[in-house]
């Protein structure tokens, strides 16, 4: 079997699991945020249950619209705190949460070889764990509450294996958007997307979570990693439970194996309107821009705030230039003042948010007017995605952002550092 087939196996009771087979799943772990939870929890309410299945196994985190940004967030935040008080569930206040997909690894919620499953598509992001993980909707996550259960359909594995050590300023969010221009929006459909070879083994635990995160963008019903030195130390003192790693085994069927030489890859952007438009940096020139965000389940952790505070410190964002940073947890954001990257952020003329969703979403916190042209490090570019649909989002690495916020348009880190 794959290293997914094999965390499903162990999770239904079964010997073995095949692509295509229906199966009950037992959950480790059910998330929820501002925006989802209400939701799940009036189908919760309808069920007419008067518990959920583990409290210490239920998650909420208000992070899309907190702190509330309007009466209707207020509300919806309002609704899931006191279901949350109401079970004894985990719930993340503002002061001590950050951005979900962020903050569960940092707290040692998500271990490798679970089954997590969350109420927002980008928690297949904790497959950088070796955990199986993925969205689901509002009704299943309710189920999953009071029944610690879900029903899927075992997906196929596609193994992708990354060959050659990348360039200075290539990072996990290249190789993902490279793979997605590569196999497209929907190259992955239902498929889990396993990541391999000597430069995923060189590669930070914060870019293999950039790299899962975007698997969503393909298509994918998870992304996943197999479980190495990395992991175990990352996971090491965060963990407060036991945890199996599983292994794929070596006569395993992959659905396709796709590989790639990376040694010569460039920096790479996602044009609009879609994540699969893409093209290395030096081919996107000219292209003037209005705002900057660094931040983002995909780029908010603490080596991507390094790597933009690396660009920006001693020079000064462009005039013409909104740059906002969101470091991803308030942890991060402690980490990033005791190593003074707030204060060069600060001094570079960007602003520092507490950290939330907000603009990756169109919701606050940097929403685009009509007209308007931003690089960001978030994971979606659709029409309208960041706010006005006659406006324009680039994705890219933070490097490539915090380049661009200086120059006033599209721009190879290369050109600033060297």
């Amino acid at each position: 079997m794959t290293l997914a087939e094999k965390i499903l196996a162990a999770h239904s009771g079964l010997d073995r699991v095949s692509p295509g087979e229906f199966i009950n799943v037992r959950v480790d772990l059910v998330l929820s945020n501002d925006i989802t939870a209400p939701l799940s929890i009036k189908e919760f309410h309808r069920l007419g249950v008067n518990r959920v299945y583990d409290p210490k196994r239920v998650v909420m985190v208000p992070d899309h619209f907190c702190p509330n940004k309007d009466i209707l967030s207020a509300e919806q935040a309002k609704m899931m705190r006191e279901f949350a008080r109401q079970y004894d569930l985990l719930y993340f206040e503002v002061g001590r949460m950050g951005i979900e997909h962020v903050l569960l690894p940092e707290q040692g919620l998500v271990l490798p070889g679970e089954v997590v499953v969350g109420a927002d598509s980008h928690t297949c992001t904790y497959g950088a764990l070796g955990a199986f993980a993925t969205g689901m909707g509002s009704t299943d996550i309710a189920v999953a509450m009071a029944t610690g259960e879900i029903w899927m359909k075992v997906p196929p594995t596609i193994k992708f294996v990354y060959h050659g050590k990348p360039g200075r300023w290539v990072g996990g969010k290249d190789l993902i958007l490279y793979t997605i221009g590569d196999i497209g929006v929907d190259g992955a459909l239902y498929s889990v997307m396993e990541f391999t070879g000597e430069a995923i083994d060189a590669l930070s635990m914060d870019g293999r979570f950039t790299m899962a995160n975007m698997a969503i963008e393909a298509g994918a019903k998870a992304g996943i990693f197999r479980v190495d030195g990395n992991t175990r130390r990352y996971v090491k003192g965060r963990a407060n439970r036991t945890y199996t790693a599983y292994e794929a085994d070596n006569d395993a069927e992959y659905a396709r194996v796709i590989e790639y030489d990376v040694s010569k890859l460039e920096p790479q952007i996602a044009l609009p309107h879609l994540p699969s438009n893409v093209k290395p940096v030096s081919q996107v020139v000219d292209i003037k821009i209005d705002q900057v965000v660094i931040g983002s389940c995909t780029n908010g952790r603490l080596d991507d705030l390094r790597l933009a505070a690396g660009i920006l410190k001693g020079r000064q964002v462009s005039t013409e230039v909104r740059c906002i940073i969101i470091p991803g947890t308030q942890q991060v954001y402690l980490d990033a003042l005791r190593e003074g990257l707030i204060e060069a952020f600060i001094k570079a003329g960007a602003v520092v948010s507490t950290p939330t969703c907000g603009p990756c979403l169109g919701g606050y916190m940097g929403v685009l007017a009509a007209g308007e042209r931003c690089v960001s490090t978030t994971n979606r570019n659709f029409v309208g995605r960041m706010g006005s649909p006659q406006s324009e989002v680039y994705l890219a690495n933070p490097a490539v952002a915090a380049a661009s916020a200086i120059v006033g348009k599209i721009a190879s880190p290369v050109e600033i550092a060297g």
